[in-house]
């Protein structure tokens, strides 16, 4: 007979053995809590736990792992009915963690996986691009998705988030702008954009505030385009003056169109995709994630 309601644990392989976090798990087990771990090899396992979960009717299906990871489970997820669609619980153990340090995801697995389990399920929105690809993050194009998508193994695991600034620094003579035309509600623009930045949440890149307003639950996506040919100085200024930079385009709208007459690349949470047009909608209230009470990304 289950002591408690039962929980599953996908774990994203490459951080799966962490010692602490074996702690965390063995610690939860001990006061009761029904843990099933599932560790992921390759693309197609988290969907396949998550029928696992369902079947044996769990309510919680935690994300172990970076934005990729978050962004695989809670895809899964939404396409669940909802009467029987578990809650989503966000376990941080990627490089950069975009997304769970800015909805305040405690570092610390214990603490971590504790909220994972007893965190206030909260409505959210998911994102979805084009036909069947979607993020819950951010999409990034431009000279940013170069940076994270190009950004070398070995230096992400040494350095963390800081590894795509460097990185990024180091290839600032490869600045090339995408010339498209950007459509949302009452918002159109046509230009060179060297940065494109689509929040649902608001950082990308390894700690990067693209879309600084943006919330997780208010049907909208925030846009800022980037357009100035010295990017360094606009992101400089645009963190100290926002108000104040020529050269950053805004938007709110829940749904954005793109289109370029060349192949320009997203990146979804992580994962990159190319084409010449995107259609990026709000999913509003698409699942639950349990999340803290002091949320900043909740309005």
């Amino acid at each position: 007979m289950e002591t408690s309601p039962l929980s599953f644990v996908i774990l994203n392989g490459k951080g799966a053995g962490h010692p602490l976090l074996r702690e965390a798990v063995h610690l939860l087990r001990q006061e009761g809590y029904t843990l099933h771990i599932r560790v992921t090899w390759e693309k197609g396992d988290a969907e396949r736990y998550i029928e696992e979960a369902l079947s044996l009717g769990a309510d919680t299906v935690v994300a172990g792992g970076g934005d990729g990871t978050i962004n695989e489970v809670a895809t899964c997820l939404a396409k669940v009915p909802p009467a029987s669609r578990p809650a989503l619980g966000i376990l941080p153990l990627g490089t950069a963690n975009d997304f769970a340090t800015s909805v305040g995801i405690p570092e610390d697995f214990e603490k971590a996986l504790r909220l994972a389990l007893l965190g206030k399920a909260t409505s959210i929105d998911l994102v979805q691009v084009n036909e069947d690809a979607f993020f819950i993050n951010m999409a990034t194009g431009g000279f940013g998705t170069r940076i994270t998508t190009e950004t070398p193994e070995k230096l992400k695991a040494a350095l963390g988030g800081v590894s795509y600034l460097i990185h990024g620094l180091m290839r600032m003579d490869k600045l090339k702008p995408d010339r498209c035309h950007i459509r949302g509600e009452d918002f159109s623009w046509q230009g060179d954009a060297l940065v494109i930045g689509i929040g649902n949440g608001r950082q990308a890149g390894g700690g990067q505030q693209l879309c600084p307003e943006a919330l997780i639950n208010d049907g909208l996506l925030e846009l800022r385009i980037f357009t100035s040919e010295d990017l360094l100085p606009a992101l400089l200024t645009t963190l100290t003056n926002p108000g104040e930079n020529p050269n950053v385009i805004e938007g709110k709208s829940a749904w954005f169109e793109i289109s370029a007459p060349h192949d320009i690349t997203f990146n979804l949470d992580g994962e990159p995709l190319s084409g010449r047009h995107f259609r990026i909608e709000i999913i509003p209230n698409a699942l639950d994630c349990r999340l803290p009470p002091n949320c900043p990304l909740l309005g």
